[in-house]
């Protein structure tokens, strides 16, 4: 995107693949301007897929899901963790076999879809456990599946998400989940399914007829890596997980090729910046002194980030760097993105 030709980003796509959580809705409830971005999107014919760790809803929940908040979409659309899981155990394991869930119904529900057998106990004798998020679960399910495991079954989880977005701050993910089995079995999942996995993002990728692809997220280690590794351009969103902080320190796998404050980045050039920036340009520029960015200058906010970008991740090792404002417009541009300033 050449923003100084007034571009707008999506005209560079036949395809944009969002996350959900953190960007089109936060829990239940639609974010501000993502359901007018989504209506723009279908105005105007362009292809729109939707990727998800959320293996708690089946695809057709989420497109009713996404409907009911205005966002017309069809099951066909939606790609989660859960339906992709169950499809993965459909071409490893005997028809009918029994899978032990962890998780939500809808797990269940994907896996007999696929002719498979949902089962609760280890003495079932389970060919396979797979993981996921349900907001029930807890220590008797993954009792049962530590000792499923144990006894040779194959470990998959949907996702490794560390926390999920809501309006009171991250909560505990299926990473988190996973992370107690992984301690108590001494070992990694045998499969991650999900994000930073690049398997959604390249379904969603093959529907699009060869045009490019952009995938929208809230999430550098899951939205923004997995699109690194499917080979797709990237849009970070600032209205969900990660921050500015956690964009400045960002190792380069999870580099996202554009940032935006929120979906207006799509339609609006102004809106939107591609990173990294050169350390000066846009009016700003942003000076290494004895391992302080010193940011000085003036203009658009977003131009600051990409300078600021620029000279972060050209580090050695990636870090949040001190920096510290030079002028009261430098001083706004960092508060406004969350960033301290150095003393």
């Amino acid at each position: 995107m050449n923003e100084g030709a007034g571009d707008r980003l999506v005209d560079g796509y036949t395809l944009v693949v969002f996350d959900l959580d953190g960007v089109i809705y936060l829990i239940d409830r639609p974010i501000p301007g993502a359901v007018d971005a989504v209506a723009r999107l279908h105005a105007e014919g362009r292809a729109v897929a939707y990727a998800t760790n959320n293996a708690s809803r089946r695809s057709s929940e989420v497109a009713d899901l996404l409907t009911g908040m205005g966002v017309p979409a069809r099951p066909e659309e939606v790609l989660t963790s859960a339906a992709a899981s169950a499809e993965l155990l459909r071409d490893r394991l005997p028809a009918g076999a029994p899978v032990l869930v962890v998780g939500a119904e809808a797990l269940r529900a994907e896996l007999r879809a696929v002719g498979l057998t949902p089962v609760t106990q280890a003495d079932e004798k389970p060919a396979a456990v797979v993981q996921g998020y349900g907001p029930q679960v807890g220590w008797a399910e993954l009792a049962e599946a530590s000792v499923a495991v144990r006894a040779g079954a194959l470990w998959i989880a949907t996702n490794t998400d560390r926390t999920l977005p809501s309006g009171r701050g991250p909560l505990p993910g299926n990473g988190s989940l996973v992370a107690v089995l992984r301690t108590a079995l001494e070992r990694d999942p045998d499969v991650v399914v999900g994000k930073p996995e690049s398997a959604l993002f390249e379904t969603a990728a093959r529907r699009s007829g060869g045009g490019g692809s952009l995938v929208v997220g809230d999430r550098l280690d899951t939205d923004i890596e997995g699109a690194r590794r499917a080979g797709l351009d990237s849009l970070l969103v600032l209205t969900g997980v990660s921050g500015v902080p956690d964009l400045l320190a960002a190792e380069p796998q999870r580099r996202p090729t554009y940032v935006a404050r929120d979906l207006a980045g799509l339609f609006d050039p102004a809106a939107a910046v591609r990173v990294p920036g050169p350390v000066n340009a846009g009016g700003w520029s942003v000076t290494d002194r004895d391992g302080t960015l010193e940011l000085a200058g003036s203009g658009r906010t977003l131009d600051a980030l990409a300078a600021l970008c620029g000279a972060a991740w050209s580090a050695s090792e990636p870090a949040l760097p001190k920096i510290r404002p030079m002028g009261p417009d430098a001083a706004h541009a960092l508060e406004s993105f969350g960033l301290t300033a150095a003393a």
